[in-house]
C-alpha cells in the first residue's frame, strides 16, 4: 500500500462482517479518482491514515485525547500529499505517542471509517477517509504527549466504551480487538 494504486487494490479485496464498511468501500474508491485526495485542503473530503495499538496481551488500546475535537481517538492524521498511507498511518503515531517500536499485527487495512470533521476557522465541515493499521506496542515505554492532544494514555478494552462515549467507529474496532486469537 505504498501507493494510491495499492491502497484501490487493498480496498478492493477488503472485506468485513460490519456492514458500514463494506458501504465505505465504494465512496473511498471514488475518492481516490480525485487527483488530490491525499491533500488535507480537498474538499469535501480527503484521505487520512492511523493506528489502533494494542499492548502484548491485547488488554489495552493507546488513545490521544485530540484537543482540536476533544475527544479520545486512536493516533491519526492527514497524509499532506503522502501516498504511502501506511507510512502516515507511522509518522502520525510516533508524532503524537513519543513511541518508536511498533510492531505489525496484520498486514493491510484493519479498519475503514469515513467520518466528519466540523468546520474550524477558514476549514469548512469535512469528512475524513481513514485507513487504520493494527499494531503493537510495549505499554511500558515512555510516553510523549505532542501539542495536538491533551493526553495519550493506555485505556483498558473493558473501559474503552464508556470512555469514548460510545464512539461506533471505535467501538468498532473495539469488537474486532475483541475477536483476535
Amino acid at each position: 500500500m505504498t501507493s494510491r494504486s495499492g491502497l484501490i487494490q487493498q480496498l478492493q479485496n477488503y472485506t468485513s462482517s460490519f456492514r458500514e464498511e463494506e458501504v465505505f468501500i465504494l465512496s473511498f474508491l471514488k475518492l481516490l479518482q480525485a487527483e488530490r485526495c491525499y491533500y488535507r485542503d480537498h474538499l469535501p473530503g480527503h484521505i487520512t491514515g492511523s493506528t489502533w495499538i494494542l499492548n502484548p496481551s491485547r488488554s489495552k488500546v493507546l488513545m490521544v485525547h485530540h484537543a482540536k475535537l476533544n475527544k479520545w481517538l486512536q493516533p491519526g492524521g492527514h497524509a499532506d500529499g503522502d501516498e504511502n498511507i501506511v507510512q502516515v498511518a507511522l509518522r502520525e503515531a510516533r508524532e503524537e505517542t513519543g513511541l518508536n517500536t511498533f510492531t505489525v499485527i496484520q498486514n493491510g487495512i484493519f479498519d475503514i471509517d469515513i467520518h466528519p470533521i466540523p468546520q474550524r476557522q477558514s476549514m469548512p465541515e469535512h469528512d475524513h477517509y481513514d485507513v487504520r493499521f493494527l499494531l503493537e506496542a510495549n505499554d511500558d515505554e515512555p510516553l510523549i504527549r505532542s501539542e495536538e492532544s491533551h493526553e495519550v494514555v493506555w485505556i483498558s478494552i473493558d473501559d474503552l466504551y464508556q470512555i469514548t462515549a460510545g464512539n461506533a467507529s471505535i467501538v468498532r474496532m473495539m469488537n474486532k480487538t475483541l475477536g483476535l486469537p
